[in-house]
């Protein structure tokens, strides 16, 4: 569907041109957080702010920094924009709504890929414009560079390792 995928392009255009919640944040309070990919030289900082404790704390405030191609730099945007004001548990509801739109599996320490049974109902809104990137597999590490490296920070605050 040629309309579609163009609407596509310029969601992610705009999100690299002009990026939302672009920045620094001071450290602390914030946590900061970077990721890579060595295959590409794509590089994120996530600043995360998060007002309360395990599951239930609300991510208050997020900033984004770092350099890349226009898909890591897109789905960082569109990330940050997302899971501003949500709950952790919210936001890894979405990183695993995105990630399955990503068709990524993960695997368990046997081995063996781990299967969800209920198909996610989270809408991923401006996310759906990076649906196209499954078509070229190893763009799929730049989309998902933003929020593995989300994920990360909330684990380290949550566990206290990033206190």
């Amino acid at each position: 569907m040629p309309g579609l995928e163009d609407l596509y392009r310029e969601i992610i255009l705009d999100h690299y041109r002009n990026p939302r919640n672009k920045g620094e944040l001071p450290t602390p309070p914030a946590h900061r957080t970077e990721g890579m990919n060595p295959l590409c030289g794509d590089e994120i900082s996530v600043f995360l702010v998060l007002d309360g404790v395990g599951e239930s704390a609300i991510v208050t405030d997020i900033k984004i920094g770092g350099q890349g191609c226009s898909i890591s730099q897109s789905s960082a945007s569109m990330m940050s924009s997302a899971v501003k004001g949500k709950t952790v548990a919210q936001a890894r509801e979405l990183l695993k709504a995105f990630k399955a739109m990503m068709s990524i599996h993960e695997t368990g320490l046997d081995g063996a890929e781990v299967v969800d049974e209920e198909p996610s109902t989270v809408k991923l809104g401006d996310l759906e414009a990076l649906r196209g990137v499954v078509k070229f597999p190893v763009r799929i590490k730049c989309a998902t560079l933003a929020w593995n490296t989300m994920a990360q920070g909330i684990d380290e605050i949550v566990s206290g390792a990033g206190a």
